[in-house]
């Protein structure tokens, strides 16, 4: 009985040791992270909408990655903040409730630490093409607001259009954790798989970004960074002008100038059954469509569109607010703008996400491929405005109707523009989040401005973390040994028991 006692203690301990490395193995996230946590929080003051997030990471960790995730986001109520140029002393006040859930949501003993940053995006762009002095007003009053609290106020500016588009490649990058991943063994490995580029599709913009396959012709296009001992070269663009809102705007502008800027107009891209009126000025308030304005241009005066559910009428409208003409580049995307053929995988986000999803749960339909958007695109323009209310019941009229003119947006855009094609449409992932982050330039803007993405390999920070896994492992061997060798001796211990 003694050999069998010991037989079973030695398994029982072998089992334990090997149960041991498994769980810690599988858990490396929850060995290295520390209880508290540090936050930082951005305004995304985007042309139609403000947004404000509020990032988290563990203590002392900021050299590090994979590890700053979204802790809470909130929707400022009304428009963009470009849209309070006349109105100063309100667009402090607009952001008031969500930076109070701020407040409520980070520890209080964290708040003077905390970030705060604002990044204003394509609406205040043009905004400041317009209006300089009222654009620097805008972000002064923002400014005396942010000031009030007591988060670590670290500015309030305008992002160039490169900026916004490289910012939302390092984002989309870094939650997929291409850049760099931390290993079973307890350090940061770089992964083999490659990096994936970034469409973004604003209000007033859009942008592309990605590592080519090729050298990149035009340096205006070309962001060099280094990120953990590595290189990178990426083209980007943004388009000013081309964001949802403002394509809605120049699309109506097209419609003006082919029915000789009547007080009625039809409009093929909305449903059949479906009537809208607006001043001029809500089409040719803007930079985009105003060189395109009637000689007799009054702003108050209404013009009324009819509906009539006409899909390649609205196409070739859409179409034609780009230009496809030959370029003066080696390749080009449209309007003469420079663009290495895409390669790879893309992630596509915000309006993008938005509006294939639309598609897919309204038509409930996958859409892999161009002829497959194509096709849901006229499905959804055919449809009368009575038979789009019954199938998206719980979508604003004023938003639902405008879906048809995006729907052929993005595919002119992706297909005619971006040059995708059968093939590589099908890399293309329209996704809102990864993970529980929000996609977008946000997290890629705080992390280059808190250094959290620094420029050579993070292997060594790792050292006192790898050096308490290596004696954990050390242990559990020593367990697995000490196991076998009490099971050897306890069978001897057995058999002579036996022949005893």
């Amino acid at each position: 009985m003694p050999g069998l006692y010991h037989l079973i203690i030695s398994v029982a301990l072998g089992v334990l040791g090997v149960l041991g490395i498994i769980l810690l193995c599988s858990n490396t996230r929850d060995v290295k992270q520390p209880s508290s946590y540090k936050y930082g929080i951005v305004i995304d003051a985007g042309s139609s909408r403000t947004t404000l997030y509020v990032y988290k990471w563990p203590s002392g960790k900021e050299n590090s990655t994979g590890i700053v995730s979204e802790h809470s986001k909130c929707n400022v109520k009304g428009a963009g903040i470009s849209s309070y140029a006349s109105n100063l002393s309100q667009v402090g006040n607009s952001l008031k409730p969500c930076l109070d859930e701020a407040v409520k949501s980070i520890p209080a003993n964290r708040h003077a630490e905390t970030p705060l940053y604002l990044g204003a995006t394509a609406g205040m762009r043009l905004l400041n093409l317009t209006d300089p002095e009222a654009t620097k007003g805008v972000l002064a009053s923002i400014a005396i607001s942010l000031k009030s609290y007591k988060f670590k106020y670290q500015g309030a500016k305008i992002l160039t259009g490169n900026e916004e588009g490289v910012f939302g490649w390092v984002t989309a990058n870094y939650l997929l954790e291409n850049f760099i991943k931390y290993g079973w063994v307890g350090r940061w490995i770089k992964p083999i798989k490659k990096t994936v580029g970034a469409m973004d599709f604003g209000g007033a913009s859009t942008q592309i970004s990605f590592v080519p396959s090729q050298e990149i012709d035009n340096p205006e296009n070309k962001a060099v960074l280094r990120l953990y001992g590595y290189n990178y070269e990426v083209y980007t663009h943004s388009y000013l002008c081309y964001g949802r809102d403002q394509v809605l705007k120049k699309v109506f502008s097209k419609m003006m100038i082919a029915q000789d800027y009547d007080s009625e107009i039809v409009n093929p891209c909305m449903p059949n059954g479906y009537n809208a009126s607006y001043p001029l000025s809500f089409i040719y308030n803007s930079p985009c469509t105003a060189s395109e304005k009637p000689q007799d241009y009054s702003p108050d005066k209404t013009i009324a569109f009819r509906g009539t559910s006409q899909p390649l009428e609205c196409y070739q409208l859409v179409d034609s607010i780009f230009s496809f003409s030959p370029c003066n580049h080696s390749n080009c995307a449209f309007n003469n703008v420079y663009q290495p053929e895409v390669t790879g995988d893309f992630l596509a986000f915000a309006a993008f996400y938005y509006t294939m999803n639309f598609l897919k749960v309204t038509l409930d339909r996958s859409i892999t491929s161009p002829q497959e958007l194509r096709e849901a695109a006229d499905t959804l323009c055919k449809m009368d405005f009575k038979q789009l209310k019954i199938k998206a019941l719980n979508i604003s009229s004023s938003r639902l109707v405008d879906y048809c003119t995006t729907s052929y947006y993005i595919h002119i855009l992706t297909t005619k523009g971006y040059g995708f094609n059968n093939i590589t449409f099908k890399n293309i992932a329209f996704q809102k989040k990864a993970g529980d982050t929000t996609i977008g330039w946000a997290l890629g803007y705080m992390l280059n401005l808190t250094n959290m993405i620094p420029p050579e390999d993070a292997g060594a920070w790792k050292a006192q973390v790898l050096g308490a896994w290596a004696v954990l492992i050390v242990i559990c061997i020593l367990v697995i040994v000490a196991g076998v060798l009490v099971f050897v001796l306890s069978s001897r211990s057995v058999k002579n028991d036996s022949v005893l």
